[in-house]
């Protein structure tokens, strides 16, 4: 009876956890609210919870976002290139793997490298044109502003498909709301700045 009086208090822990976090159970939070690793895998074993990756969990029912799965993991991704041109809304095209830029003085798991993307960046521009956004499952992640993923593009053309940049850069050139003065900023500190008005300025 203790034992089953337990795993009811924790899996309403859980649940209450679950909601506050996007569905997505961190291991971390779990113990500080009372629920041990102990009783996380004998939920596990039981069939009451299902294991995303090391730390992460989710009841069985639920959907995991792997967006916001991804950016649990480390504070030093955001979601760029092709999956910052999805997140923006330039790109009607799901990406077939998620894109994030890392700092070149940082190291991802291996297990972000088998299942992402990774461009590096100097340490000083990684946080250049940081924003927030949200997830198809409604849940805010890190991922560039969009006239920093359109200068992520330009610069690495030649690792992306071609009609998903093509693309980008005819529905960025589109939006009534881009900032030309922002991206030329961008631009000019990548060093970029005609390839960026050779390929806009013929469209806007």
């Amino acid at each position: 009876m203790v034992v089953k009086e337990k795993k009811i208090k924790s899996e309403n822990i859980l649940k209450q956890l679950a909601i506050d976090n996007g569905g997505i159970i961190l291991a971390k939070f779990a113990e500080e609210a009372g629920v041990s690793r102990a009783m996380l895998s004998y939920l596990v074993k039981q069939g009451s919870l299902s294991r995303i990756t090391k730390g992460q969990y989710i009841f069985p029912a639920e959907i995991p976002d792997e967006m916001l799965s991804l950016s649990q993991r480390s504070e030093h991704i955001i979601f760029s290139h092709e999956s910052a041109l999805y997140l923006n809304g330039i790109s009607g095209r799901t990406p077939f793997e998620h894109s994030i830029t890392v700092p070149d003085n940082k190291r991802p798991s291996v297990q972000i490298k088998k299942s992402c993307k990774i461009y590096y960046i100097k340490p000083d521009l990684f946080d250049l044109g940081r924003t927030e956004r949200k997830t198809i499952h409604g849940n805010i992640v890190p991922c560039y502003d969009t006239e920093r993923t359109i200068c992520d593009i330009i610069r690495n053309r030649s690792r992306m498909d071609e009609e998903t940049f093509l693309d980008g850069i005819k529905q960025y050139a589109s939006l009534k709301n881009k900032d030309l003065g922002k991206l030329g900023s961008y631009a000019d500190k990548f060093h970029i700045l005609q390839k960026v008005r050779d390929l806009i300025g013929v469209l806007v």
